[in-house]
């Protein structure tokens, strides 16, 4: 099973979890990330998210996130297809960012990843999205069924 997460998603673990909805995505995505670790799951990553993490302005979070990244099987490279699905996107509403990333899921024919409720509600009103798009929480427990 290939995963692809956003940057919201690998970055959740270092979230304030004093909310109840915060450190059950923290669980979730902890064991998303030890699973990929074990090779159960693929992580995939992409040069979006690359560039996204480069902007991270806290060193030490941003080397922490990039160590968990660095367990990724396979890195999707931007090209004038991505370029354009993700062009086709932002015609549907869809945010730059977010676009790109779903763009990058497709190619790589991922499970999408966030904690991004918009994004989960974009996928839902758009059934045109190839990629299956999920909060980690809700995923883990279908996956687990």
């Amino acid at each position: 099973m290939k995963i692809y997460m956003d940057v919201c998603c690998l970055c959740r673990p270092f979230d304030d979890q004093t909310k109840g909805r915060i450190r059950l995505e923290v669980t979730a995505v902890q064991e998303i990330f030890r699973r990929c670790a074990t090779q159960e799951f693929t992580m995939i990553t992409s040069e979006a998210i690359t560039e996204e993490l480069s902007k991270i302005p806290d060193i030490k979070k941003r080397l922490r996130v990039e160590k968990i990244v660095s367990v990724a099987k396979e890195h999707i490279l931007i090209d004038e297809g991505i370029i354009s699905r993700m062009h086709e996107l932002i015609a549907m509403d869809g945010d730059a960012m977010d676009s790109l990333h779903i763009a990058c899921a497709e190619r790589a024919g991922a499970v999408f990843l966030t904690t991004d409720d918009d994004l989960i509600t974009f996928f839902k009103l758009h059934q045109t999205i190839q990629v299956h798009i999920e909060n980690p929480v809700t995923w883990l427990k279908e996956e687990n069924r």
